[in-house]
Parts: C-alpha cells; sequence; structure tokens
C-alpha cells in the first residue's frame, strides 16, 4: 500500500481530513489512494477461487469488511472456504480502570457475523492466550482435487489500518511446492494446538513442545545464510529455539554491500548486540522503524546505541506537525482513526545484498523477534536469487525510507541543539557547495556506490 498518510500529497489531495469526514466520493478517493490497490489485489486473490476450488484462510485480524464480503460470495459460488481467526478470550481491566474487550476476537466474529458467513466455514483459534495467531495468508487449492497452487501472504492484517494506513505488504505467490507446505502448515493451525488455561503446568508445556515439534517438522529451515537455497524456502512459526533469528541477525551483519529492514516494534537486542562492532567501513545497514529507537525507562538492560559510525543509518515513522517555510501541517493515521496502534511502518521483510546477483529477500508475517519465532504462529518466505524481487522490495524499502527519513531529521531538531536555521539540513545552491553532501564517508556517498557498483545490470 502506500503507507503514507503523513504526506504533503495526502494533505494537498485530501485537507488532511479522515476518510471518515470526507463526502462519500471524495472519501472513495481517499481509501483507494493510500491502498495503492493492495486492497484491489487481495479481493482478486479470492475472486479467482471458482466452485470446487478451496480457500484455506488464516487472519490475525479479520475485521475488514470488503474481504469477509468477498469470502461470503466465494462460498455462493461453491468455493469451500476454511477460515481460521483469532478468537482468543483476553478481555482484561487496566491498572486504570478501564475494561477493553477481547481483541481481536470480538472485531473478528463481528465482521464475520456482519458478512453473513456460516461459522461451520469459521475455525476459532482460542488457545495458548499469551501469545498471537499472528498469520494474514490464504491457500487456493484448485479443483476436486484440491491441488495446492497459490499463496497470499504478507504483513496486511485485515483491518482499514492494515490497507490504508501504516505500511505493509501483500505477496502473492504462484508457486505449487509453497502452497503445499502453506496447505500442511494450515492442518495444524486448524487444530487449535497449544496450551489452554485449564492446563496444569506440565500439560500446557507438553502441548506447546507438541505444537513446536509439529511446526519444525513440516520442512527443512537452512540455518545459515550460506544454507539458503535458490528459490523460495518457507519458514513457521512457533519454533524450538531461537536459530532461525540468530540467521536473520547474521543476513544483516554480515551482508556483503547492504541490507534493509522494516522493524514496527523497535531494534532486537540480537541485532544491536551483533551491529555494535561495526565500523562506518562495514557494509551499510539501513532500518526503516515505526519509532525512534530510544531508551525504554522501565528497562533494566543498558541502552546500546548504533548510527552512523556502526554503519547504520535510521529513519522513523513521523509527521510534520509544524509549517516550515512553504512546507504544511501534516496529518498521521492516528490523528485520522485510522490506526491506533502503529501509525507507520507494519511491515516485516528484510533484504540482503539486494543490488547483487544474488539477492536475498525474507517477507511475511513475523516482526524479527523472539516471540515472532517461539511463541506467536507466524510465515516467512526466504527467496533467494531473484532480482525482480529484490528490485521491488529494494525500491519500495527506498520510498518510504527517503520519505521519512526528512522527518526524522526534523522530529530530532525539535529535541536537540539542532535549530530548523541549521543550514546543513537545506539544500546547497552551488555545485560545489551541493556535493560537499556527498563526500566520501557521507551516507548519500555510500547510497550512490551501492547503485553505481550494481552487478548483473547491462
Amino acid at each position: 500500500n502506500r503507507g503514507v498518510a503523513s504526506s504533503q500529497a495526502y494533505r494537498h489531495k485530501f485537507d488532511n481530513k479522515s476518510p471518515d469526514d470526507l463526502p462519500h466520493d471524495k472519501a472513495k478517493e481517499a481509501l483507494k489512494w493510500l491502498s495503492r490497490e493492495l486492497d484491489d489485489a487481495l479481493l482478486k486473490f479470492i475472486k479467482q477461487a471458482q466452485k470446487n476450488d478451496t480457500l484455506l484462510c488464516c487472519f490475525y485480524e479479520f475485521r475488514y469488511l470488503p474481504v469477509a464480503t468477498e469470502i461470503q460470495l466465494a462460498i455462493k459460488r461453491g468455493v469451500d472456504v476454511k477460515l481460521i481467526v483469532d478468537g482468543k478470550a483476553n478481555e482484561h481491566t487496566d491498572k486504570s480502570g478501564k475494561f477493553h474487550e477481547s481483541f481481536p476476537r470480538v472485531d473478528n466474529l463481528k465482521t464475520i457475523r456482519d458478512a453473513q458467513i456460516d461459522m461451520a466455514h469459521v475455525i476459532v483459534r482460542e488457545a495458548r492466550t499469551n501469545s498471537i495467531q499472528h498469520n494474514k495468508f490464504m491457500v487456493l487449492l484448485k479443483g476436486t482435487q484440491k491441488q495446492p497452487t497459490e499463496v497470499w501472504t504478507g504483513s496486511t492484517n485485515l483491518s482499514i489500518g492494515g490497507i490504508h494506513g501504516q505500511t505493509n505488504v501483500g505477496h502473492w505467490v504462484r508457486d505449487e511446492e509453497t502452497a503445499k507446505h502453506y496447505q500442511a502448515y494450515w492442518e495444524i493451525i486448524r487444530q487449535d494446538p497449544g496450551s489452554r488455561d485449564s492446563d496444569s503446568s506440565a500439560e500446557g508445556r507438553k502441548k506447546n513442545k507438541d505444537l513446536r515439534t509439529a511446526v519444525e517438522g513440516l520442512c527443512t529451515v537452512p540455518l545459515t545464510t550460506e544454507d539458503i537455497p535458490a528459490g523460495i524456502t518457507t519458514s513457521f512459526s512457533p519454533r524450538i529455539g531461537l536459530k532461525v533469528l540468530d540467521m536473520f541477525v547474521s543476513m544483516v551483519d554480515t551482508a556483503e554491500s547492504s541490507a534493509h529492514i522494516t522493524l514496527a516494534f523497535g531494534v532486537n537486542k540480537a541485532f544491536k548486540e551483533q551491529l555494535q562492532n561495526n565500523t562506518a567501513n562495514s557494509p551499510v545497514v539501513f532500518l526503516l522503524l515505526e519509532k525512534k529507537d530510544t531508551p525504554n525507562p522501565r528497562s533494566t538492560q543498558p541502552f546500546v546505541v548504533i548510527n552512523s559510525s556502526n554503519n547504520v543509518y535510521k529513519a522513523w515513522g513521523s509527521f510534520i506537525d509544524q509549517p516550515i517555510y512553504q512546507w504544511a501541517r501534516e496529518t498521521n493515521a492516528r490523528i485520522m482513526q485510522i490506526n491506533k496502534h502503529v501509525s507507520y511502518i507494519h511491515s516485516k521483510f528484510l533484504l540482503m545484498d539486494p543490488l547483487s546477483t544474488d539477492p536475498i529477500v525474507v517477507t511475511g508475517s513475523a516482526n524479527f523477534s523472539e516471540n515472532s519465532i517461539t511463541e506467536n504462529d507466524e510465515n516467512m518466505l526466504i527467496i533467494r536469487g531473484d532480482q525482480r524481487v529484490a528490485d521491488i522490495y529494494l525500491t519500495e524499502f527506498n520510498r518510504i525510507f527517503n520519505h521519512y527519513y526528512f522527518r526524522s531529521v526534523l522530529a530530532t531538531t525539535k529535541t536537540s541543539a539542532m535549530t530548523a536555521a541549521d543550514e546543513s539540513l537545506f539544500l546547497r545552491e552551488t555545485a560545489d557547495e551541493w556535493l560537499v553532501k556527498y563526500k566520501q564517508g557521507t551516507m548519500k556517498q555510500k547510497r550512490v556506490d551501492l547503485y553505481a557498483h550494481m552487478k548483473g545490470f547491462s
């Protein structure tokens, strides 16, 4: 999707108003602009399923009525639809006394009712209330033979905010072997496996161990970058141990030219531990974050700083909240009530040497964290050697990184000794001055070097 409700373009096109506050036709235009056809692709995947086909669906958030309605239409035309949704009973009262209903259970079940989907097609995932059923995928099985053929996956929750607010990715895979793996994983999750609140500690541990063992037994996941084969590798969670996460960390740390990663919920300590000994001459690493990497006041661990001295460059979600000369104020997805929690960066993908002849792309539902490997239901694709896929993901990463890098710098000037009048923040108007920003060792020069030394292109 476009993922930039916090932009000058949205301000000029839609006057910073929420789609809910716009006239009907203008609201449709705003939603279409924000989704950038991500919702169209979702609907198209469902519409391709015809009578005697099967759709196996698995969603954390299932609260976007257009998709639910399209699934109901598929059922009516004879598609065998089976839908797993997160339905954990996790209602609670917080310290302030405010009651929170079960999320996303209440919204998911309401959407199912509103779309008039018969519960005979629905499997409610209720076990393991301390983890989340974080998947967002569909598997298409063709014909009465139920041949697995295609998969829809990625980071996109079925919600207004997932499709129209925060950045997200939908990845449509036409590969039978991949579809076969996803079908097998779906068959495990459909049993609603894992511990229950009513279990004894021993019973719960055994059930969770059995789940992790079953998931690990689905397919072989390489544990080193060198062992990743060309093509598509699938990785599912929950798993035993953190070896897969260790491999993702190693991919970022050992890239030959560059690594790029989106991190919606902060920089995991494992990444910092590996990157903190890098120098300004190491391969360059770009981190795209939901918010600025700052110390957690509740943490007892020392805060580790990684920055340009480690050849690491960060951008994070922000918006222009004050006029700057000819610039206008912006809004964001939280202010417009499109998103309540993650407003900017929700994508989950990692790129290792994307401009080489042997790029690696990791994409899916997991947040590159301990919980995403050992606790939550998650799925990831590891795609090696596909330069077109890497090009698309790198273009997307750069689009968002460039958009928010300026806003990150601007936000930093408000809380540091720098001021908006600092001439280094503004365009140099002569060639000699302009080239200073591209001197050896600057981020701009490093990025130019990446493209200047691309391989495998004529």
